[in-house]
């Protein structure tokens, strides 16, 4: 039986830790306020930049276009690990403690009548990008250096420091020579914007009376009688500073380079049959057999099983087919771990039950545990 698990859909990626910032603060993280840009119909065109938005740019040097085979098969170690009847009943044991309703009589209690070793392996593909998008970003005008002169450079001709391999990352650069003033399209180049709470009036009805004027048979005293009463958004303006240009009625215009480096992963968990759930090997380390990276690796082929040659020639040329045109493959990694499962046969008060001991941490999972104590029989 073959699972697999893919991940390597171009979403945007995290920031983790060794994610460097951006060059510099990005105005739209914050929703409903700081500068947006205006509307693409009022922008000049960009030689080279004719086409911006969401579409990632095709890299203008794809690298290699296949991988270099291997001058010799490395030297690859194929131990299976075996499992003493020690050691399996030293984690059933373990186990069954770990359970409040478990009895561990069973456990210590039980007589071995087979323990079988499970050759099972896991294969993972990492194929690590770099994409790239444009689009325009703003941000107030407060009389800054505008660069908006030469030719601006291709998106792919910008170079951007690339982060820690395998690891996902977004950063944004402005493209030089892009930058451009432009009148606020929020406010109209005043700075400010009518006050959507007392709709430019300037005061509100008021909360105390309901409008009314009157509470019971009495005048109102906080609006006096009016039923209106200062609005408390803007101060009584009615108008509040535009949060688009920060009350500058300017906008500095420039055309943003998004880059997304995003660490995709193809898992193939190569299982024979054990009956043993392999969602479970999520979380569990095995023994590496074998690491291979290179900027594009080539399928293993020398694999005693052919289930993982077949597996990693799949994956590769998936990957390929998926990010060579698209986007800028950087690096590639492959492993095999073998994954140690010992699947347990035992009987006790003459009956036969199976548990499995897997991973080197050495979990234990198992249906049908015997004896269930009363409380959990209630459950």
């Amino acid at each position: 039986q073959l699972f697999c698990f893919r991940n390597s859909d171009q979403d945007e990626a995290h920031p983790g830790p060794s994610c460097p910032a951006g060059s510099y603060a990005d105005p739209n993280t914050v929703a409903k306020d700081g500068a947006t840009a205006p509307p693409a119909d009022m922008m000049p065109v960009v030689p080279g930049y004719e086409s911006l938005g969401p579409y990632v740019i095709p890299p203008s040097d794809f690298g290699p276009t296949q991988p270099q085979a291997p001058s010799r098969a490395p030297e690859r170690r194929f131990d299976i690990p075996a499992i003493t009847e020690e050691l399996a009943q030293e984690a059933f044991i373990k186990y069954a403690s770990s359970k409040c309703c478990y009895s561990s009589k069973p456990a210590k209690e039980m007589v071995f009548t087979d323990l079988q070793s499970l050759n099972t392996y896991r294969y993972r593909l990492e194929t690590f990008t770099e994409s790239r998008t444009t689009e325009w970003d703003s941000e107030p005008y407060n009389g800054q250096v505008v660069d908006g002169f030469g030719v601006a450079p291709a998106p792919w001709s910008i170079p951007v420091p690339i982060p820690s391999l395998f690891q996902d990352c977004q950063k944004a650069v402005r493209v030089p020579h892009t930058s451009t003033v432009k009148g606020c399209h929020s406010c109209l180049n005043l700075g400010r914007s009518a006050c959507r709470r007392c709709v430019n009036s300037g005061r509100t009805q008021c909360a105390f009376c309901g409008g009314m004027g009157r509470t019971a048979s009495n005048r109102c005293s906080p609006c006096h009688g009016s039923g209106m009463t200062r609005c408390h958004s803007c101060g009584g303006v009615g108008s509040i500073t535009c949060t688009t240009c920060k009350g500058q009625g300017k906008l500095l215009c420039f055309i943003k380079l998004k880059i997304t480096w995003k660490n995709n992963v193809y898992v193939a968990v190569i299982d024979k049959g054990s009956g043993f759930p392999v969602e479970l090997l999520d979380r569990i380390s095995g023994e590496k057999l074998l690491t291979d990276m290179a900027p594009m690796v080539y399928p293993v082929v020398s694999f005693p099983d052919s289930s993982v040659n077949a597996e990693s020639e799949s994956a590769v040329r998936e990957h390929q087919a998926q990010f060579a045109t698209t986007c800028r493959i950087l690096q590639q990694r492959q492993t095999i771990e073998l994954i140690p499962i010992t699947r347990v046969h035992y009987v006790w008060n003459e009956k036969t039950h199976i548990y499995f001991v897997y991973g080197t941490e050495h979990k234990v999972y198992t249906k049908d545990y015997p004896v269930k104590c009363c409380c959990c029989s209630i459950l």
